[in-house]
């Protein structure tokens, strides 16, 4: 059984959307296989489905109708209470595990990537909510930069999200390390009071940044970039850029938020200067 909030048990915290229900169905029971027949799946989470919307349900007389009666079932679920429909997910899953049937079932990350648009993710022995894990907002647009380079930060954040929901630790903080490389590049040539970025890349706009802005924020602010653009490059840090270490531990979930949130919030600060360097150029 999940642990959440019991009152979510009688007060519903929200729905699951046809869509959602239709790929968990899909991509995810669908998918699971092992040493029983499919028809036997199905009616385990059938049983499940049917619990969580406090009825019982009989056998389908065929595996094209246990199909049909579990996805009637799990519509019912989801458009009643999102965290029995998860429950009842989850339930269903560790059934086919205990059955010693020598079950394929997916991982919880890839679960997760059907299930977080419902507003709830599982992460045994909790369901937690997706709002636990609200990215630090970073601008929808940015006045200084064209329409172009606007639409690639977003589809770029948007991307690191999707594989930090995932469970794709390493390449959700690569993404997002891109991101900031590439944000720096528009600092090339801006004009600031004591003279003019030359660098082309990365390091070097940022030293150009912090020469060019001794004593203000900009200055220790380009200092903390840097640092943290070395630890994720070395193979002994957070091997992001340049390989990692083999005797490295795999970047864990928590690390990942942690360096994706601190991208976030650097790239936040480094759009809102490149626009008031920008107007103070003209």
């Amino acid at each position: 059984m999940l642990q959440f909030d019991p009152n979510w048990r009688f007060n519903s915290p929200g729905t699951v959307d046809p869509e959602v229900v239709s790929d968990i169905l899909q991509q995810v029971i669908n998918r699971i296989a092992g040493d029983c027949s499919r028809k036997h799946i199905l009616e385990t989470f059938k049983r499940r489905f049917a619990q969580s919307i406090g009825t019982t349900t009989g056998t389908s007389s065929s595996e094209s109708w246990a199909e049909s009666d579990l996805e009637r079932l799990m519509s019912q679920s989801g458009n009643e209470n999102a965290a029995l429909f998860a429950e009842a997910l989850h339930g269903g899953m560790a059934d086919i595990e205990a059955m010693n049937v020598n079950a394929a079932i997916p991982p919880w990350d890839y679960v997760n990537r059907f299930l977080t648009p419902s507003g709830f993710a599982i992460s045994p022995p909790h369901l937690v909510t997706t709002a636990q894990f609200k990215p630090i907002a970073v601008p929808a647009h940015v006045p200084s930069l064209d329409a172009q380079a606007n639409e690639k930060i977003q589809r770029s954040l948007h991307d690191s999200e999707h594989l930090l929901a995932s469970g794709k630790s390493r390449a959700a903080v690569q993404e997002i390390l891109w991101l900031l490389e590439t944000i720096s590049t528009a600092f090339r040539g801006v004009e600031t009071a004591n003279g003019s970025v030359t660098g082309k890349y990365f390091s070097k706009i940022i030293a150009d940044l912090r020469n060019l802005n001794r004593g203000k924020t900009l200055d220790r602010v380009s200092a903390w970039l840097d640092n943290i653009y070395g630890y994720l490059s070395a193979p002994d840090g957070g091997g992001i850029r340049h390989g990692a270490a083999l005797s490295n531990d795999e970047m864990t979930a928590s690390e990942a938020r942690l360096f994706c949130d601190l991208s976030r919030s650097y790239i936040t600060y480094l759009l809102h200067e490149h626009t008031r360097l920008v107007g103070e150029s003209f």
